[in-house]
């Protein structure tokens, strides 16, 4: 009989399973939407974990009547979940109350709490590696304790959104490394719980924490109650799953170092396999471990394809028509320069920023114009971390895209030219689900070989979309890189005129 491998991406906007064979051959795949919580202030981005589970179940049926697949045939799952969001349960293992999400921006100020508490920036990094965004999981914590009290007083066990639906899935409560390195509560290097950053939140918060595995052992098994829901048979091996930037990295192949990813998505990432930590002084990159035991430095920009699908709504354009505009307009669009602070942002860390149209003049005012600065726009405020990577060592050849920005032939040019090197796509368009099932399928096989490689098995199932391949236009790159330095002041100036005006 075949055995099959499961990979669940529970993402910000939909869950999708799925469903491959050992060569890592897509035999069938499924996908659910969640909302988020509509009406809440300005800054808070939630979610009902209950809905996660009930788009799991739909999307791995949807995956399994595609493949045809018997029940028995699974024999491991792996799950990738957005990264950093907070979920709260209460001693019998129930949700207390809604997940904040990795994009919620309204704990900024209990940042700057247990920064204060931990001695500074610069304290922190050198406790952790890494800094205190608002989109940690930290802050998020803290706002519970001064917000929520009464739920406060019930939280028995912090879970982060992979871990409650491995949970849901095992009955077992565990933190893998690279998951957990995105807290800011692990010590990247150690990656061992550091005591200070717990104490700045809570006394009793190290016993709030589940287990902390290495990213090569299994959550646990399939229990029957979950079997039963997702039509299939208990005891298919659960395994220790990750955030979706390290399943991504999986999925694309970046097990090995030297090999880098940059994801289009709802946000947007930039990560690099690496054998050893590398840590920002300024905390700008953030130097999380990865789910294989090595480490993913990792730049991410908060407002990606939030701008293409607010400029499609703005100008009323679906998709396609969006790529035509913008392919009607010029690189470097006559000096239109987009800042993509729509939902705030992490890199740089502007928690409250606004986003800015800037160089408008009776050229520029055309829906081809805002079209492609929407895409340029969110490109140069990747680079902007990609370039701080690079400074500290990163030395790129290639760049493999993931994402939805990365169906858009222009938008791959554009990352082509900004980035100054080819870039390329997988044939396998969900990274991060691809990554859930290849990291199931290397933690089965190392249940009979502990020698069995995930550089291996990445090598042999993730192939590239050689179609897909751009190379760096130098008139573009040229153009992109003087557009760089104005974006970088622009955004600048506007975030010390911000903080002025806040004085």
């Amino acid at each position: 009989m075949e055995q099959f491998f499961l990979g669940i991406d529970s993402g910000t906007q939909s869950t999708k399973a799925l469903l491959v064979n050992e060569c890592g051959e897509t035999l069938g795949r499924g996908q659910c939407a969640h909302d988020m919580i509509e009406g809440l202030p300005p800054g808070y981005k939630e979610q009902h974990p209950q809905r996660w589970i009930e788009a799991l179940i739909d999307s791995v049926h949807q995956a399994m009547a595609g493949a045809c697949a018997q029940p028995e045939q699974i024999v491991a799952i792996g799950v990738s979940g957005q990264q950093h969001g907070f979920v709260p349960l209460d001693a019998a293992g129930e949700v207390i109350r809604p997940a904040k999400l990795w994009c919620d921006t309204s704990t900024a100020a209990q940042c700057e709490t247990i920064l204060a508490r931990a001695g500074g920036l610069e304290r922190c990094v050198a406790l952790i590696g890494n800094g205190m965004p608002a989109g940690f999981t930290a802050s998020k914590i803290l706002w519970l304790k001064e917000n929520e009290s009464q739920n406060f007083a019930r939280l028995h066990t912090v879970l982060l959104p992979h871990d409650y639906l491995n949970f849901w899935l095992t009955g077992e409560r565990h933190m893998e490394w690279g998951d957990a390195s995105g807290t800011a509560l692990l010590d990247v290097r150690t990656r061992e719980w550091r005591p200070e950053l717990l104490a700045a939140i809570d006394d009793g918060l190290a016993g709030m924490l589940p287990p902390l595995t290495p990213s090569w052992e299994p959550c646990g098994t399939l229990r029957q109650e979950a079997a039963e829901a997702l039509g299939l048979a208990s005891g298919a091996l659960v395994a220790s799953g990750g955030g979706d930037n390290m399943m991504g990295a999986i999925g694309t192949g970046c097990v090995a170092p030297g090999r880098v990813t940059a994801s289009l998505g709802t946000s947007g990432t930039i990560y690099a396999c690496m054998d050893q930590p590398l840590v920002d002084p300024r905390g700008e990159i953030a130097a999380f471990c990865d789910s294989t035991g090595k480490w993913l430095p990792l730049l991410c920009t908060m407002n990606v394809t939030v701008a293409t699908e607010l400029m499609k709504e703005l100008l009323a354009l679906d998709t396609a028509a969006l790529n035509e505009r913008a392919n009607a307009a010029p690189a470097g669009c006559d000096g239109l320069l987009l800042i993509p602070y729509f939902e705030g942002e992490r890199t740089p860390n502007v928690p409250d920023g606004t986003g800015t149209l800037f160089g408008l003049n009776a050229r520029t005012m055309t829906p081809a114009h805002f079209a492609r600065a929407a895409m340029e726009g969110a490109t140069l405020g990747m680079y902007y971390g990609f370039n701080r990577m690079k400074a500290l060592g990163l030395a790129p050849t290639e760049v493999r895209l993931t994402g939805g920005g990365g169906k858009s032939p222009l938008w791959r040019q554009i990352c082509a030219d900004v980035f100054n090197v080819p870039v390329v796509c997988s044939i396998e368009p969900e990274g991060a689900a691809l990554g859930g099932a290849l990291q199931a399928l290397w933690q089965y096989r190392r249940q009979q070989d502990p020698n069995a490689s995930i550089e291996s098995i990445a090598a042999a199932c993730v192939q590239l979309d050689e179609s897909t391949r751009c190379e760096p236009n130098p008139e573009n790159a040229a153009l992109y890189a003087a557009l760089q330095k104005q974006h970088d002041a622009l955004s600048l100036d506007l975030r010390q005129s911000f903080q002025r005006h806040k004085g």
